[in-house]
């Protein structure tokens, strides 16, 4: 009888059939798989799921509008009926916590999208091209950095006038520069690579190689950047309408609501904990989801 003892120098077969598997894994597949043994980043994504949908279908099961009055329970305190309590004029402020929401994460998001995409866009061209243009650019973001931001956010909501429109305009005005010194320094490091020279060689385009060869490999810093960029655009917003200078009432959103219950801030101190909650949490859960992003594309990260 022949022995069942494999040849020396044969793979056992769950080993032979295991290889291609995992050769035909891309690099999205292995970056999801490590984004998943991420815990903290997980938790981040959780965290921001909860509250996009709390935030999105919460004011749908709550029996108050956001601008429904009730002075006869004005700065009550946290009830079956109210769980948030409610404000100075009666007003629910769970309901009124989620339709801030509502407007800041949109502000997050839509800024850190607009900042990705233009600061993607000028950083390749900076790059690839260089000359006068990128000087250019490089030294209107380099004016940029040189700015105390605070200041720069005081003077053009005065300029723009306050509104969620005008919030947005500002903060991808000034959050699209940091994108692009990214973007061009990716774009620097490849755009004499062999395979680039190879795809000028067959005949592409230079837009062609810009924006299928090269700059798929800024995409990495861009997801991570975009991620970072949200966060800071709500942290931005809530400075701005703290102040006043941002989204006023009677439209809420996290930071007017923070400047509103500070005046009540020893009487009826759940009114600042309540927003400032939230905030913490949003805060939170994009930092954490960018730094689980920035682990899980990395690829010198080994893969399990």
């Amino acid at each position: 009888m022949s022995s069942a003892t494999p040849a020396v120098g044969t793979r056992p077969l769950s080993r032979t059939l295991d290889t291609p598997l995992r050769a035909e894994r891309g690099p999205w597949r292995l970056a999801w798989q490590r984004l998943r043994r991420h815990r903290l980043a997980m938790l981040g994504v959780a965290t921001l799921l909860v509250l996009v949908v709390a935030c999105t279908f919460g004011p749908y099961f709550v029996p108050y509008s956001f601008d429904q009055t009730d002075i006869r329970a004005r700065l009550s305190p946290p009830t079956l009926k109210h769980p948030f309590g409610t404000d100075e004029v009666g007003r629910d402020a769970l309901v009124r916590a989620l339709y801030g929401g509502r407007v800041s994460l949109a502000v997050g998001f839509i800024v850190a999208i607009t900042s990705a995409v233009l600061g993607g866009v000028v950083g390749g061209i900076c790059g690839y091209w260089g000359g006068w243009f990128d000087n250019l650019i490089m030294r209107l973001v380099d004016l940029s950095y040189a700015l105390r931001r605070v200041v720069v956010l005081l003077v053009m909501s005065k300029l723009v006038g306050p509104g969620v429109v005008g919030v947005i305009l500002i903060l991808a005005l000034l959050e699209w520069t940091s994108v692009a010194r990214l973007t061009r320094g990716m774009v620097l490091s490849v755009r004499h690579n062999t395979y680039i020279e190879a795809a000028r060689s067959s005949g592409a385009s230079p837009c062609q190689v810009l924006f299928k060869h090269v700059m798929p490999n800024a995409l990495t810093p861009l997801i991570v950047a975009a991620t970072l960029d949200a966060g800071a655009a709500i942290r931005a917003e809530s400075t701005l309408s703290f102040l006043g200078l941002g989204i006023r009432p009677p439209d809420p959103s996290w930071g007017n609501l923070l400047a509103n219950a500070s005046t009540y801030f020893f009487t009826a101190p759940w009114q600042v904990f309540f927003p400032g909650v939230l905030i913490f949490l949003a805060l939170m859960s994009f930092n954490l989801a960018g730094d689980g992003l920035r682990d899980a594309l990395d690829p010198r990260t080994r893969p399990r």
